[in-house]
């Protein structure tokens, strides 16, 4: 019998993200090297010729996420409000679908054991998803589209309304997480927007400044 060809090393690389994906979301962090590899269909030292160390792959796995949040930022020619809203349906629907849920388990269960985890999933994830939002308005600020504010301050701000109490409810009350209302995530930048709006000066300072 003809030997199958072997697999692509592209191909190999993304089996091997989507089988621990999935093994992380059923098993937690402890999911094996060996039962990764097995459900990959490739040798373990396939494994390790594409990850070093299983932090390697979950750091990808969260690498991945984080980009196509970074590119729902990219400016395409939208206006502000058509940005943050684009973004806010990617955000929402990475945070609070059961996939990010499960994610969020397991690093929230396992981050004391493996705090250099934590901590280059946070640097990966999160801190880059905050430092190209605060980017993108503090932009908006020099142009005066938003009031001058801390940008960092208002990134975080928007992060959190976004998902907020939402996700809290989502991790622990064994609800399952509704189809994403793509018109939710307009109506919370609109709530942001109007917040941030930039100052009107009153009557009266114009009087003044006349």
């Amino acid at each position: 019998m003809a030997a199958h060809p072997a697999a692509a090393p592209e191909d190999c690389r993304s089996r091997l993200l989507s089988a621990a994906h999935a093994a992380f979301l059923e098993e937690g962090y402890g999911a094996s090297v060996d039962r990764i590899a097995a459900r990959a269909g490739v040798a373990k030292q396939t494994f390790y010729n594409h990850f070093p160390h299983k932090a390697d792959l979950f750091g990808e796995i969260i690498r991945q996420v984080t980009a196509e949040l970074l590119i729902a930022l990219d400016d395409d020619g939208l206006n502000l409000r058509e940005c943050l809203t684009r973004f806010g349906i990617v955000y929402r629907d990475k945070a609070l679908s059961a996939a990010g849920l499960g994610l969020f388990r397991v690093l929230a269960a396992e981050a004391a054991r493996f705090p250099d985890l934590a901590k280059t999933v946070y640097r990966t994830g999160p801190a880059r998803t905050t430092a190209r939002l605060t980017a993108v308005l503090q932009a908006a600020i020099d142009r005066g589209e938003l009031r001058d504010t801390d940008a960092d301050f208002a990134a975080t701000t928007l992060l959190s309304m976004l998902v907020g109490a939402e996700h809290t409810r989502f991790l622990f009350s064994g609800e399952l997480p509704p189809r994403m209302n793509s018109m939710r995530a307009g109506e919370i930048v609109d709530c942001f927007l109007r917040a941030f709006a930039p100052d009107i000066p009153s009557p009266a300072a114009k009087r003044n400044k006349s």
